[in-house]
C-alpha cells in the first residue's frame, strides 16, 4: 500500500508541476485551455469502501489548481463533481465491476482495454470542462459554450490518452 501512495504522491507532483508550469501557459485561438491535472484524479483507484478521502483528495487538488489561477474554487467544484461522478460513469461502462469483491480497484489502460479508457477519459473531461466553462462564463450564450467546451475537452483529452498509452508501453517493456 506504500508503494501505491508513493506512486500517486509522484504522479502528483510531476502532473501539478507540468499543468502549472507548462499548461497553464497555453491558450489556443481563446478556446483550448488544456487541464493535463486531471489526469491525476482520473487515475486515482476506484476505493469502494471510503470514497470521502478520494472527494477530500479531488477537492485539494482544485484548490490547489484556483490558488494558482485565482479561480474561486470552480477547479475545486469541478474536481470534486467528476470525483463523485467517476464510479457512477466506470461502473456503467464496465457492468462487471459491480460484481467483484474487491473494494480497491486501480485503474489500467491494459485492464479495461483503449476503447472503455477512451469513452471514460472523454466524459469526465468534458464533464469537468463544461462545469469550468459554464461557471466562468456564467451567461447562456450556449454556442460559444459548447464550443469552448468541446475544443478544450478534445485537446485535454487526447493529451491524457496519449500519455496514457505512452505509459502503458513504457511500462509493458
Amino acid at each position: 500500500m506504500n508503494k501505491v501512495i508513493f506512486r500517486h504522491s509522484v504522479n502528483f507532483l510531476i502532473i501539478m508541476a507540468l499543468q502549472l508550469l507548462v499548461f497553464n501557459n497555453i491558450f489556443f485561438m481563446g478556446y483550448i485551455n488544456p487541464y493535463i491535472y486531471l489526469m491525476f484524479i482520473l487515475l486515482l483507484p476506484l476505493n469502494k469502501s471510503n470514497k470521502n478521502w478520494l472527494l477530500l483528495l479531488a477537492f485539494a487538488t482544485g484548490i490547489i489548481m484556483d490558488s494558482f489561477q485565482n479561480s474561486m474554487g470552480i477547479h475545486a467544484f469541478s474536481c470534486v463533481l467528476i470525483m463523485y461522478l467517476k464510479t457512477p460513469i466506470l461502473l456503467n461502462l464496465i457492468p462487471q465491476l459491480k460484481n467483484k469483491g474487491q473494494n480497491y480497484i486501480e485503474f489500467s489502460i491494459h485492464e479495461f482495454g483503449i476503447p472503455t479508457t477512451i469513452i471514460y477519459t472523454c466524459s469526465l473531461v468534458f464533464i469537468h470542462h463544461f462545469s469550468i466553462i459554464f461557471i466562468e462564463a456564467f451567461r447562456f450564450d450556449i454556442l460559444s459554450l459548447i464550443v469552448r467546451t468541446l475544443a478544450s475537452s478534445f485537446f485535454t483529452s487526447l493529451l491524457i490518452i496519449l500519455f496514457l498509452l505512452f505509459n502503458s508501453k513504457k511500462s509493458q517493456k
